[in-house]
């Protein structure tokens, strides 16, 4: 309940509470926070499977979207996570998800992960609006020391949007995980750290200025996403 996540979420960093409620704000997009309600806008952008054909899961029908969706709740309620629907606010369209997750406020650290964009609104502004959102909140608002990014390391195209939005790469952590697709994978680990932010922060408002707010068309007919109560 309502209550019950308000606790969870004042214990874990101040200011938190209201982006429980109402999401982040940019010029471009929005990020909402994550509901069930979300799940037919997501199977509408999410089934293709060239989405992920280079990741370590498959989402392929539905049941896979709300098995998904479940799991960044269940994370939520456990108070580890903060996960959202990313809506590109010309159109009103759900056009992927990410997450704020792996919490440790004693340590003023997290991760931002979990992040998936439907494949017309790839390599937009969508992106990198989502990060500079969530980094300037961590940092600004949560106080964090340190942010970090995990992706597979075999995932080229995830580790070279690390690296174009400043993290720099720590290393490799071997054999890290197992994938019931994949097999045994390996781990690319990437940070930023406050005292890094502000040079980030500005490189990352040089891009914003630089690439197009304009949605392209999409290849796909999008379902109406609900009003946030």
């Amino acid at each position: 309940n309502d209550t019950a996540t308000t606790e969870i979420y004042t214990s874990l960093f101040v200011g938190s509470v209201d982006v429980y409620k109402e999401g982040l704000e940019g010029s471009s997009i929005r990020l909402v926070p994550l509901s069930l309600t979300h799940l037919d806008n997501l199977c509408v952008i999410g089934l293709e499977p060239q989405l992920w054909r280079a990741t370590t899961i498959h989402i392929q029908t539905k049941a896979d979207m709300e098995r998904y969706v479940r799991t960044a709740l269940d994370a939520q309620s456990g108070g580890t996570a903060l996960p959202f629907a990313i809506v590109e606010r010309a159109s009103g369209v759900i056009v992927g998800t990410t997450r704020f997750h792996s919490m440790v406020p004693e340590h003023k650290r997290l991760e931002i992960g979990f992040t998936w964009i439907a494949s017309p609104w790839q390599r937009t502004f969508v992106n990198t609006e989502a990060k500079f959102l969530m980094l300037q909140h961590a940092f600004e608002a949560w106080e964090c020391i340190r942010v970090e990014f995990r992706a597979d390391a075999e995932n080229e195209q995830s580790c070279r949007a690390l690296l174009r939005i400043g993290a720099r790469q720590e290393g490799i952590l071997r054999s890290y995980r197992v994938s019931p697709l994949r097999g045994i994978r390996d781990l690319a680990v990437f940070s930023i750290i406050a005292s890094e932010w502000s040079q980030v922060r500005l490189m990352l408002e040089e891009k914003l200025k630089k690439q197009p707010n304009q949605a392209p068309e999409p290849t796909i007919t999008a379902v109406t996403p609900r009003a946030i109560v």
